[in-house]
C-alpha cells in the first residue's frame, strides 16, 4: 500500500465508454477517509460503471482514479484494503452463514478467528449456525457485507446494498453502515433509495447520465432545498384575487390550482391571514411546504439535463 492519504478515493476526469454510448463522463470527486459515502443517480446513471472502474474489473476511456493512494491501473496494491459487494454473492444454501464465512477466509487467507468478529459486527451471531437458505432476503445481505469485511478493509465499496429488501430490512443495512462509518471505516455505498441515502450517509455524489450533478455534504444539498408558503382560500373564486392584493403588498405569489403559492417562508403566516380578512376572503389553509432529498433530486438532476 502507498503512504496513508486524506482522501480514500480520487477521481480526475474519469470516464468509461461503450462503443458510441458513453457511461461515465468526466468525472471529478474526491471521497475522504472515514464515514458513509452516497452515490446517488437513477438507472443509468453510471454508478455500478464507475465502481466497476475502481475495483479494476473493467478499464476507464480515458482520466485517472487513485483508491487509497494508490492507481486503478494497479489494483493490486489496494484490493486487500478495499471489501465489496456489487452483486449478491452465491453462498452454499445448505452450509450455516459461519460455514460459508470459514470457506470464504481460507479461500482468502484470512484468520479463521475473523468470521466470529465480522458475525458480530454484521449482527448475526446467534444465528450464525442456522442454513444459509434459512436466512431472510436482509440476513443474506448481512451475511454478504460480513463477507466483504473478512480482510477488515480500510473502505467499503457497496453498490445497491439494499435491493430488494423490505423496509426492515433496509434499516438493518442503513444501521449497519452508518455504524461502521462511526468507527472510522470509509463505506461508498450506491443507491437510488433517497431516504436512505439521506439517513445513512454524510456525503452525497450525485450524477445524472455518467456526469456529476453534485458532490458534498448531505447537509450542503439539504440546503439548497426550496422552501414554499401555500395558501387556499375557502372559496376557489377569490384566488385571483388572493394574488392581487398579496402583490400590492410586496408578496409575489402565483395561482396553482384552488391554492396561491408564494416563494420561500419569511412571510408571517398571520399578516398574511390578517391581511385575507381585511379583504373579506377566508381562508382555508395556510401550510409550509419544503423540498426533501427526493425533491431536491428530482430538481437538480432535471436542471442539469438538457432539452427535458
Amino acid at each position: 500500500m502507498n503512504t496513508v492519504t486524506e482522501t480514500a478515493i480520487h477521481l480526475t476526469g474519469l470516464s468509461k465508454d461503450f462503443g458510441d454510448f458513453r457511461a461515465v463522463d468526466g468525472l471529478t470527486v474526491d471521497v475522504p477517509r472515514g464515514g458513509v459515502v452516497g452515490l446517488l443517480g437513477p438507472n443509468g446513471a453510471g454508478k455500478s460503471t464507475t465502481i466497476r472502474m475502481l475495483l479494476g474489473l473493467i478499464r476507464p476511456t480515458a482520466g485517472t482514479a487513485d483508491v487509497l493512494g494508490a492507481s486503478i491501473k494497479r489494483p493490486a496494491e489496494y484490493m486487500r484494503a478495499v471489501g465489496a459487494l456489487i452483486e449478491a454473492p452465491a453462498f452454499y444454501p445448505k452450509l450455516s452463514g459461519k460455514d460459508n464465512l470459514r470457506s470464504l477466509a481460507a479461500l482468502e487467507g484470512t484468520p479463521r478467528s475473523r468470521v466470529g468478529e465480522v458475525l458480530d459486527i454484521v449482527g448475526l451471531t446467534g444465528r450464525e449456525s442456522d442454513r444459509a437458505a434459512d436466512y431472510s432476503l436482509g440476513m443474506k445481505q448481512r451475511l454478504a457485507i460480513a463477507s466483504a469485511l473478512l480482510r477488515d478493509p480500510e473502505l467499503l465499496i457497496l453498490d445497491e446494498p439494499t435491493n430488494g429488501l423490505d423496509p426492515a430490512g433496509i434499516v438493518e443495512i442503513r444501521n449497519l453502515l452508518r455504524r461502521l462509518g462511526d468507527e472510522g471505516k470509509t463505506v461508498f455505498v450506491s443507491s437510488h433509495l433517497l431516504a436512505e441515502i439521506e439517513a445513512a450517509c454524510d456525503r452525497l455524489v450525485v450524477m445524472k447520465r455518467g456526469r456529476l450533478v453534485f458532490d458534498g455534504e448531505t447537509k450542503d444539498l439539504l440546503a439548497q432545498g426550496r422552501d414554499e408558503t401555500i395558501v387556499e382560500p375557502e372559496h376557489p373564486e377569490n384566488t385571483k384575487r388572493l394574488v392581487e392584493i398579496l402583490t400590492s403588498v410586496g408578496i409575489a405569489g402565483e395561482v396553482d390550482g384552488p391554492a396561491v403559492r408564494i416563494a420561500g417562508t419569511t412571510h408571517a403566516t398571520p399578516d398574511i391571514n390578517r391581511l385575507a380578512f381585511a379583504n373579506d376572503i377566508t381562508l382555508r389553509e395556510i401550510r409550509i411546504e419544503r423540498e426533501d432529498l427526493e425533491d431536491i433530486f428530482l430538481r437538480i438532476t432535471h436542471e442539469t439535463e438538457p432539452n427535458l
